[in-house]
């Protein structure tokens, strides 16, 4: 009952119920302010509860802040602003923006200033331990495309050739044909064109989101060392 009118009469059902409290009197008027009393109390509680809940789920961790992050990390310590960044991104500015708050939320970038830089050491952990967890990547048929994950440098000088199709991001433009590998975020591909250092980063991170054991391995040695040169 106290779901349903809360549900039905929103924040304005508060002032009913403090109306009917002002009207009620004898004996049953205070049993019945006690009822009123209580489901007001229960309707408070419920609304605050959703919205930590709405607040809690606008912080969550999505694919185009690690875009954002690593981005970040292929720049060094050169100067960026969100306008640009958003250009080379394929993203809005308001996305960008966006990505930062969530990533500052999440402890995986710091504000030094009014300069935004990532935390190398939580980035690092969340990559190496969790990404693959979080972002799980789509796999469907053959397509042209970019090669990615181990088909892509600098882990294809590791391994040596074999009959399976290689991972690509579906691109009609690509030059090499091989199963399709959803990218990170829908733009990383077009960033990744104008951007090898990127372009790098972003294999190394699919390669530990869908690669095999040693694979993986390689990746994180790989991602790790240019972690590393950032810091």
């Amino acid at each position: 009952m106290a779901v349903l009118l809360c549900r039905t009469s929103g924040f304005g059902g508060y002032r009913l119920f403090e109306s009917l409290l002002c009207l009620t009197s004898g004996r049953e008027g205070r049993h019945l302010q006690g009822l009123i009393g209580s489901l007001t109390y229960m309707c408070r509680m419920l609304f605050s509860i959703r919205e930590l809940r709405t607040e809690n789920s606008q912080m969550n961790l999505k694919p185009q802040d690690i875009l954002f992050l690593l981005k970040l990390v292929a720049l060094g310590k050169k100067q960026w602003s969100f306008n640009k960044l958003a250009i080379d991104l394929g993203m809005s500015a308001s996305e960008v923006h966006a990505a930062a708050k969530r990533a500052l939320a999440a402890r995986l970038a710091v504000k030094e200033n009014e300069n935004i830089r990532p935390n190398i050491r939580n980035l690092e952990d969340f990559l190496l331990h969790g990404i693959q967890y979080v972002f799980v990547p789509d796999r469907g048929g053959l397509n042209r495309g970019m090669p990615t994950a181990y088909a892509s440098a600098p882990i294809d000088a590791w391994l040596v050739e074999d009959n399976e199709p290689p991972p690509v991001w579906p691109d009609p433009e690509g030059e090499v044909r091989g199963e399709s590998f959803s990218p990170l975020y829908k733009s990383g591909p077009v960033a990744a064109k104008n951007d090898p250092e990127l372009y790098q980063l972003l294999a190394l991170v699919d390669a530990i989101r869908g690669g095999r054991a040693r694979e993986r391995d390689i990746a994180k040695k790989e991602l790790k060392k240019k972690l590393e040169h950032y810091g």
